[in-house]
């Protein structure tokens, strides 16, 4: 016997999943800090807390009226060619400079600052509100147990270390414990600055110092260190030269050889490849500040006095020590342009050097290596060579610039400029003419290019 219902037919429905085989979105999700105060509130269900999310959370972009990319691309030089690098970020932006970060503020820290009373009425029980409260200055009524009460000082908001006065007071620091008796005990200003406090253990460190890991050893003479400024050249500092072979090898006399003391470098130009690699060099410093400077590197000639016996003499006129007696000079005798005898001495061309490695940055004279001199009047005794009388000390001279010689190899070397051999300098020393010291005292003002 068949039911009485209806037969109602209905469609299989299978659930199929689909992988997804979407990347993940690159940016990950912002988190937001909402307080969990419950549904019972109210404070999510309302109708204002999607719009006020929304001003509380400020965007992470510029949303201008193109959206950060101009459609006219019409105006951009070699963006049809396949060449976006300039619509693209500098890879490496120049640093911004101090004087421009005020202008990076942004909008809601400009103008004036207001403070606002946040949670407290106008008037609460006719007291004003403190200034715990409102940020402001605290008032007070002058009764018996404040008027007698010594005010508490201020604490000193704490000083920045790259401060420059900060760093001043430091240095003073140190001159003060090696030379207690010359410390300035007068009042702090900006033309007399104080040194800051030092330390027992400070003090203790210099009066009986230690080797940092050998407490064993003993100190057996100590050398304050200072500048030699007299020794300064023009320049900024020295140029150390290394030879990767001996530049003078004689088998039947290994000892050193004086010569090399007063021995003469002469820039002989560039070759093609070396000024192609500066070039290089240049355009990288160019893309990215952060990488130092290149140095221009020459090829030099070298050049020796023909005779041992010459180096006492041109020590004698190149230095400020009496070097107008020429009675005590053992000069060479030359020809000038006219045709008359004059004073001199001799350099006769050794040999060509190229060139091997080269290291340096000259604008930071003091960031990479220093040379650094002992000298003691007692013990060290040679001939005067400059008016000034050194004391003792451990001297230290700024260094610019490292370069290892070596040998040109025999044959044509493409140079960019041809420049005719020398075989001799004739050299003498001599004090400047007025107009030569004013040429080199505005050299000084302008600054002078190591690099050239």
């Amino acid at each position: 016997m068949s039911s009485g219902r209806p037969v109602v037919h209905q469609d299989y429905i299978a659930k199929i999943r689909y992988s997804n085989a979407l990347p993940p979105p690159p940016c990950p999700p912002k988190l937001l800090d909402i307080p969990n105060t419950g549904l019972s509130s109210g404070q999510y269900t309302s109708a204002g807390f999607a719009s006020r999310l929304a001003r509380e959370q400020s965007l992470n972009i510029e949303a201008d009226a193109e959206l950060g990319m101009p459609i006219d691309l019409v105006g951009i030089p070699k963006v049809f060619d396949g060449d976006e690098s300039a619509i693209q970020a500098m890879p490496h932006p120049p640093p911004l400079n101090a004087a421009d970060k005020a202008l990076m503020r942004p909008p809601n820290a400009l103008g004036k600052s207001t403070s606002h009373v946040s949670g407290a009425t106008f008037l609460r029980r006719t007291e004003y509100v403190t200034a715990s409260t409102t940020g402001g200055s605290k008032f007070e009524s002058s009764n018996s147990s404040n008027t007698m009460r010594l005010r508490r000082k201020r604490k000193q908001v704490e000083t920045s270390l790259d401060d420059p006065t900060n760093i001043s007071r430091h240095i003073l620091k140190g001159f003060n414990i090696a030379y207690p008796a010359d410390a300035y005990n007068g009042q702090d200003n900006a033309e007399n600055i104080r040194a800051a406090e030092s330390t027992p253990e400070e003090r203790l460190a210099w009066n009986k110092p230690k080797h940092p890991r050998n407490p064993n050893l003993k100190l057996l003479d100590s050398y304050p260190l200072l500048p030699d400024w007299d020794a300064t050249p023009d320049t900024g500092g020295y140029m150390v030269f290394k030879f990767t072979a001996p530049p003078i090898n004689n088998p039947l006399d290994p000892s050193y050889d004086p010569r090399l003391d007063v021995a003469l470098l002469r820039p002989a130009g560039q070759t093609i490849q070396d000024q192609e690699r500066y070039m290089e060099d240049l355009q990288a410093h160019k893309l990215d500040p952060t990488v130092p400077p290149p140095i221009a590197r020459y090829q030099f000639e070298f050049f020796l006095p023909s005779d041992k016996s010459k180096v006492r003499g041109i020590k004698r006129n190149f230095t400020t020590h009496d070097p107008t007696n020429e009675a005590d000079i053992d000069f060479d005798i030359a020809e000038d342009d006219e045709g008359q005898p004059r004073k001199c001495f001799k350099y006769d061309n050794i040999r060509t050097y190229e060139t091997s490695q080269q290291v340096g940055d000259p604008s930071d004279t003091y960031g990479d290596v220093v040379a650094l001199a002992l000298h003691d009047p007692e013990k060290h005794e040679s001939e005067p060579l400059r008016d000034t009388k050194l004391q003792k000390a451990a001297y230290f001279y700024p260094i610019t610039q490292r370069t290892s010689l070596r040998p040109r190899r025999p044959g044509r070397v493409d140079m960019t400029e041809e420049q005719p051999k020398v075989d001799i300098i004739e050299a003498a020393g001599k004090d400047p003419e007025s107009h030569e010291r004013r040429e080199m005292y505005r050299k000084r003002a302008e600054g002078m290019d190591i690099g050239e």
